[in-house]
């Protein structure tokens, strides 16, 4: 009977250690879109979008796992299940909301168009008959292929496009604000030849959000903690600045 009693209470300590186990979430990044996400000098993944899933795990209860994952088999790799969420500078639009589910919004972007100091535009339509370049598959993209008379280029990194316009084979780069400011703004290199030419005003406001497939509540759950205590504003001063 003592050792049925033994043996009974073990099964229950095994049960309650499981349960209370903090969950891992293995979360997918490409890490080519600074500085949202990217590798530093160490090899290591760095950015806002790093630092603010951590920030999610501390105030909820989880454990993070970040995973570099080119972004042209991105989406599949989460159907497919070879991790959990993407956090990887995603917009949240109408087309992937059929194919995925999506946190609350964490971040409000806008398009930014980035050329040379020597081009003076203020809108799109001067730019009919140039070359735009950006990442396939992206927000930014789509809005050059949106855009009349204009020749959109593809890029599998925001890096190879900056790098066309900065030796003069694009005429212009399409993507993400804090991305546009990391590259014509903070990287010395890039900043002596580009700049932002203006922010592409939208009818509607663009939010980047958590693409998820089983753990939607956990993770809403560590977006309202960062929020509340306001660590979201802090990363953001930290990364992108005021």
């Amino acid at each position: 009977m003592l050792k049925k009693i033994v043996l009974t209470l073990a099964a229950l300590l095994v049960t309650a250690n499981v349960a209370f186990a903090e969950k891992t979430i293995v979360v997918a990044q490409d890490a080519t879109w600074p500085p949202m996400e990217f590798v530093d000098a160490s090899k290591n993944i760095v950015g806002f979008s790093v630092d603010y899933t951590d920030a999610m795990a501390k105030e909820a209860g989880f454990k993070i796992v970040h995973k570099n994952v080119a972004w042209d088999g991105i989406f599949a790799g989460l159907e497919s299940g070879s991790y959990d969420a993407i956090v990887s500078s995603v917009s949240i639009t109408e087309e992937r909301k059929k194919a995925m589910d999506f946190t609350e919004p964490y971040y409000e972007v806008r398009q930014a168009l980035v050329v040379p100091k020597t081009t003076n535009v203020t809108t799109l339509d001067e730019m009919k008959g140039k070359t735009l370049g950006g990442q396939i598959s992206t927000t930014g993209y789509f809005t050059i292929k949106r855009a009349a008379g204009v020749t959109a280029k593809s890029y599998d990194e925001i890096g190879l496009a900056m790098e066309d316009l900065f030796n003069g084979r694009i005429d212009g780069v399409v993507c993400d604000d804090p991305v546009a400011a990391s590259y014509a703004l903070q990287q010395e290199q890039y900043a002596a030849k580009m700049k932002i030419a203006f922010v592409i005003e939208t009818q509607e406001k663009e939010f980047y959000g958590i693409a998820v497939k089983e753990v939607l509540d956990l993770l809403n759950k560590g977006i309202a903690a960062v929020k509340a205590k306001g660590i979201d504003k802090q990363l953001r001063e930290k990364w992108i600045g005021r």
